[in-house]
């Protein structure tokens, strides 16, 4: 199995390209079956969710419309437990249905502040 060195680590490949693109075709089906009639906003949290979500955006087949933000809880390798807002939500959310892309879920602090304002 090929490893990939990023700085002093080495890693495995756990997934292929066409497992993870078969995956997320799925999603995108999933997601047009299931809004079909509507058209969500989806948010991208940036930088983690930036290339799943073009991958996403080339495989949906409904009307959309996406936004970005970058919010940050970590620094370096650990969280800091405080989320800062980089880059916020330039569009309004009320009325609207709405997909959030996030790339790693743990503590759930980066979402909690939708859940707050």
């Amino acid at each position: 199995m090929p490893t990939i060195r990023v700085h002093d680590k080495l890693f495995g490949i756990y997934l292929s390209d066409a497992d993870i693109q078969k995956r997320v075709k799925t999603i995108a089906e999933e997601i047009s079956k299931d809004y079909h009639d509507k058209q969500p906003l989806f948010i991208a949290i940036l930088n983690g969710s930036f290339m799943f979500a073009a991958d996403l955006f080339k495989c949906l087949t409904i009307d959309t419309e996406i936004s970005f933000i970058k919010l940050a809880s970590y620094k370096g390798m650990k969280s800091t437990g405080n989320v800062v807002t980089s880059i916020g939500l330039d569009v309004e959310l009320f009325g609207k249905d709405v997909i959030i892309i996030e790339d790693i879920v743990d503590t759930g602090k980066t979402l909690s502040i939708f859940c707050l304002n």
